[in-house]
């Protein structure tokens, strides 16, 4: 779409600072962040909203959700320890949807957010 702002991040036509690339998804660091992690993991492909995925969008979500793991330990956010309580690290993994899911931009994305908290406006 020509207005889109992370269509025009896709192709290049904006500024960002991208952590991550490949024909299908680009990841990039949010200029607003609400963690000290904030990374965006978008399809190059326009999708408006989780709610306009179909079943032919499955390896698609797949790749997108696969791949939050090695981002995670890229930047030392990954979890740490296999007990609750030893545990340490982590991160969240938040997908918003329409207007009533507060989407601000209106292509699909998954924000991988983690770090030391308080974050800000994260709870």
């Amino acid at each position: 779409m020509a207005d889109c702002i992370f269509c025009k991040i896709a192709n290049k036509e904006l500024p960002s600072t991208v952590v991550y690339e490949n024909e299908r998804i680009m990841v990039f660091r949010d200029i607003h962040p609400a963690a000290p992690t904030h990374l965006l993991i978008i399809p190059k492909r326009h999708i408006p909203t989780l709610s306009h995925c179909t079943g032919g969008d499955a390896s698609l979500l797949g790749e997108m959700m696969a791949l939050i793991p090695e981002l995670a330990k890229q930047e030392g956010i990954q979890v740490e320890g296999l007990e609750s309580s030893a545990a340490k690290g982590g991160f969240r993994v938040v997908v918003n949807a329409g207007p009533d899911g507060h989407q601000d931009v209106y292509h699909l994305h998954i924000h991988l957010m983690g770090g030391p908290r308080p974050w800000k406006g994260a709870n």
